[in-house]
């Protein structure tokens, strides 16, 4: 690497003495009586001495000047007498109103320069040019005047231009400009030289020119209103308040005959009937011929100096600081589609690009009735305005806005001082232009608002252009009066909002009932305000979807436009609508888990022995015969089919996030979701890619995540539960089967029977017997698996006396234990006695209980009411008999991950969402979302598992 290095040398580093080599890039010596050039890149002779051979750089050749004729001619190649002196760099000089002569007409060199006066008396009214070369016409000003070129006192010269003494001029201006961001004043040397001269030809003469420079004086002033202040806009209010008798342009108040239209006027109130009073004469569509209508901006350009350039489209990205492709750049006119453009600029490409400013004063072009073009005026809003008093706590309250009208890009001119010809010292940049469209309220047609441009501008203090930076923006956006759907959402949540207090009320004397509990206490209340928390989510959540797919819909379908979409600043609500139903319903499924973890449950086992069997008794040598002992892997199996069906779903979780993730990437519904009028599934690789809109994120997310979840539910119980598996029903099958019952408590009062009871006595049998069996049963001959004889019931609610449940807890405190060894042999004899017994004793009262053995803690069988199954309570409270309410629609499942669908699935789109709400990433939403339900899933199955351990006495050892 450091073969290829070489010193940094720029032309500064050089000194006098020295020139900068280009094919070097390194400093090289002069030659004798030699000095760098002004461009540094080559050398040239000391003053006094002439050129004789030049090649460029430094092969150049030096002689000096004789003593009689000691100047050096213009171009440097020759020496001559010069008769009034010298300047520093070795030539002649004249005086003023002189022009220098070296050559006569054919070329010929004199041997002394000559200094010629120009004729400025009638007839001739000649001076000198700005670089005295030559002898021109001098400015009528002094004609009119003096009726010479000559402005002596007490005529007054400024600018350029002679004033009579005699005449009524404007007030002397203060050539001062205000950079209120950096907090300094500077005197400008632009304003210096032009701003007197400027305000007086336009006061006196009405001269165009003179009006419009004065003008883009105050607008370079960013329109400041001081009343007592006599600056550039000073001056142009007084000359517009004294000029009324002129009239006015195309009937506009504002638009004074032969000045430039700068304000709107100071009037309370004025800017809401310039932008709100009329609408523009013409219609927006998005579908149909009309369709891809662009907005038809154009600008008359002006120099600093006043004068008319040219009209300039904006196409093109003439507002655009930024680079981009002309394709992007003209897609910030298509009506419908926000743009935003942002990026970074150096100061030096500004110094370069815009080395003088241009003002613009903006229209959009439109169509009339009879086919004539029209302009339509666009107002500016200036957040650098430097406002009057009545104007300096204007916020955000359109009523206090003071609009204008020119507007420029950078500007590099009125912060530079002392001298024109040298960098500014401070430059101001329009860092930020935003054009807002807002559409008319209750329009049918695509009616609009008259635009708005809103322009912010920074002020930068040079110092080292290289490494200084501003950064930019420019800006489309599209908006309508947001208020009727505030108020509709607001109402809709306080109805909705209301009926889920109703509701969570409901539930929480449900869950009072069933708890068998009367008094009102502080679970209470915590119960309620769980409840109310997942219904208040599914409110939220409804809101949002609705809204989502409302928007959705009628944004990207309608043909002539009467809805836009909110901006980013009027989506705040939404997404805190979002961020709070996710963290309800996220509270609500916490609280869903841990009940399903805690659920009280015991699998009954009918089997009877058969026969006996003969044991030695240990210790006594004798053999006694005793009951056969009762297989308990059925149990083992039905347990292990339990832990199984735990975490079953009515929608396959993998499948789903990669459905949802192939049709919003890869089908391309996600570009649904940009802020633009298209309602195509593709975008074109060149074209330009509007902002997401969060609303149509979620309204598209959400709408694929639902419809995908619900073609599945469908499938699922429509064809696959019937056609493949039904793992629900087949679980209560196979309890039949197996010859045991699920005893399962949700509550301390409540919970779920499955009747598991064999119609064929035993289940422990051979395989042939287990055939005959099932063909018995599918020829009816043997009874109905029911509860009740002659009935299919296999599965009930059950509500359970207080008496019940205390004897139960009885037993239950002597069943739970300790998580058993890690090994199959190794258990306390103690430990697994007492647990035997209490196992025992748990199934001989269950099972005595199921067959009416204790009339004190008997129950009846009955039908829940409509009402009971609509609110999901029951009204009947089990004091004597406990009740059995017939189920056919398998409700135990609720204690399962397959009863509680709904909440998962919400609770699977509001996690998807809000990832995607703050990353802007489909793909990384889907990935963390299943992340988390494999999370979850894992939880749940494992203390799932072991909940079932401690409950029902199956060895954990054996559930796999």
């Amino acid at each position: 690497a450091r073969g290829f290095s070489l010193p940094l040398q720029r032309p500064a580093d050089c000194g006098d003495g020295r020139y900068f080599d280009i094919s070097r890039l390194a400093c090289g010596p002069c030659g004798a009586h030699q000095r760098q050039s002004a461009g540094g890149s080559s050398c040239v002779c000391q003053p006094g001495y002439r050129m004789v051979s030049s090649n460029g750089g430094s092969s150049i050749t030096c002689e000096k000047c004789p003593e009689n004729m000691s100047g050096v001619t213009q171009d440097g190649w020759n020496c001559v007498a010069c008769p009034k002196g010298l300047t520093s760099e070795g030539k002649c000089k004249c005086l003023n109103n002189e022009i220098l002569v070296e050559r006569s007409i054919d070329g010929s060199l004199l041997n002394e320069a000559l200094c010629l006066h120009c004729n400025g008396s009638e007839q001739s009214f000649s001076a000198s040019d700005v670089s005295g070369n030559r002898c021109v016409r001098c400015e009528q000003t002094f004609i009119n005047v003096s009726k010479s070129c000559d402005c002596s006192s007490p005529n007054i010269l400024t600018g350029g231009l002679c004033f009579s003494a005699s005449e009524s001029l404007p007030p002397k201006g203060v050539a001062t400009v205000r950079f209120g961001q950096l907090g300094l004043t500077l005197t400008s040397a632009w304003f210096l030289k032009n701003m007197q001269s400027s305000a007086s030809a336009c006061w006196l003469y009405s001269n165009l020119t003179a009006c419009q420079a004065l003008g883009n004086m105050c607008v370079m002033n960013m329109n400041s209103l001081s009343s007592s202040g006599t600056d550039a806009c000073g001056l142009f209010q007084y000359i517009y308040v004294n000029t009324a008798r002129l009239g006015t342009v195309h009937s506009i108040s504002f638009w004074r005959h032969n000045l430039p239209w700068l304000y709107y006027g100071d009037q309370p109130g004025l800017a809401s009937q310039v932008l709100e009073a009329n609408h523009l004469p013409t219609i927006f569509s998005f579908k149909g011929t009309d369709k891809d209508v662009k907005l038809e901006f154009i600008a008359a350009s002006f120099d600093a100096a006043g004068n008319f350039l040219k009209w300039q489209n904006l196409e093109g990205g003439l507002l655009q600081l930024c680079p981009d492709t002309q394709t992007k750049l003209n897609a910030a006119y298509a009506f419908g589609t926000t743009y935003q453009q942002s990026c970074k600029i150096s100061v030096s490409k500004i110094l370069l690009d815009f080395p003088n400013p241009i003002f613009y004063d903006l229209f959009l072009e439109y169509n009339g009735d009879n086919g004539q073009q029209y302009l339509w005026a666009v107002p500016i809003l200036n957040l650098n305005l430097q406002y009057s008093e009545m104007f300096v706590n204007q916020g955000s309250n359109m009523n206090n806005w003071l609009l204008t009208r020119r507007f420029f890009l950078v500007d590099t001119l009125s912060g530079k001082e002392n001298d024109l010809g040298k960098p500014p010292r401070v430059i101001r940049i329009a860092s930020k232009i935003a054009i807002s469209i807002r559409l008319v309220s209750h329009t049918q047609r695509g009616t609009i608002y008259p635009p708005l441009l809103t322009v912010a501008y920074t002020d930068v203090l040079v110092q080292n252009p290289e490494t200084q930076s501003v950064m930019v923006s420019f800006s489309v956006n599209y908006e309508m009066n947001q208020s009727e759907a505030q108020i509709q959402t607001d109402i809709t949540l306080g109805v909705l909002g209301g009926l889920a207090v109703l509701w969570s009320l409901l539930k929480t004397a449900g869950w009072k009932r069933r708890t068998g509990n009367s008094i009102i206490d502080l679970q209470t209340v915590l119960k309620f305000l769980l409840f109310y928390a997942g219904d208040l989510a599914n409110v939220f959540f409804i809101i949002t979807v609705g809204t989502g797919i409302y928007w959705l819909v009628f944004f990207k379908a309608q043909q002539f436009v009467s809805v836009l979409l909110p901006l980013p600043s009027q989506e705040e609500d939404f997404v805190t609508y979002i961020a709070c139903a996710f963290s309800l319903k996220a509270l609500q499924f916490l609280q869903l888990l841990v009940s399903q973890l805690t659920i009280d449950i015991f699998f009954i086992d009918w089997e009877r022995p058969k026969g006996k069997v003969l044991k030695a008794v240990e210790g006594e040598g004798v053999i006694k015969s005793s009951a056969a002992p009762v297989s308990i892997w059925r149990t083992y199996f039905i347990a292990n089919e339990w832990n199984e069906i735990q975490t079953v779903r009515k929608i396959n979780p993998l499948f789903q996030v990669l459905a949802v993730l192939f049709f919003l990437e890869v089908v391309g519904f996600s570009n649904l979701a940009l802020m633009d009028s298209s309602s195509s599934l593709t975008r074109s690789s060149g074209s330009y890619i509007a902002p997401w809109s969060r609303i149509l994120r979620f309204g598209v997310s959400s709408a694929v995540w639902i419809a995908i979840a619900f073609l599945q539910i469908i499938f699922f119980s429509v064809f696959y539960e019937r056609f493949v598996e039904d793992t629900i029903r087949q679980f209560v099958d196979l309890c039949c089967m197996s010859n045991i019952s699920v005893f399962l408590l949700s509550h301390s009062c409540f919970g779920y029977y499955i009747h598991g009871r064999s119609v064929h006595g035993h289940a422990d049998t051979n395989m042939e017997e287990m055939n005959m069996n099932l063909k018995r049963e599918a020829e009816n001959l043997c009874s109905q698996r029911g509860l009740l004889p002659n009935t299919d019931g296999q599965t009930f609610q059950i509500s359970i006396s207080r008496k019940m449940r205390l004897h139960y807890d009885r037993i239950h405190e002597t069943l739970t234990r300790k998580r058993g060894p890690a090994r199959l042999l190794d258990s306390s004899a103690n430990t697994f006695e007492q647990s035997t017994r209490a196992y025992n004793t748990m199934n001989k009262f269950l099972s005595s209980f199921i067959d009416h053995a204790h009339k004190e803690m008997d129950y009846i069988v009955k039908d829940k009411l409509l009402l009971e199954r609509i609110l999901g309570m029951e009204f009947m409270e089990p004091i004597e008999k406990s009740i059995f309410y017939n189920d056919e629609g398998h409700s135990f499942s609720d204690v399962l991950y397959y009863g509680n669908e709904t909440t998962l699935l919400i609770f699977d789109i509001l996690f998807f969402s809000i990832v995607d709400l703050a990353s802007q990433s489909f793909v990384l939403s889907a990935i963390l979302t299943y992340l988390q339900q494999e999370i979850f899933r894992f939880i749940r199955n494992t203390l799932g598992q072991k909940n079932l351990a401690s409950k029902t006495l199956v060895d954990e050892r054996f559930l796999i």
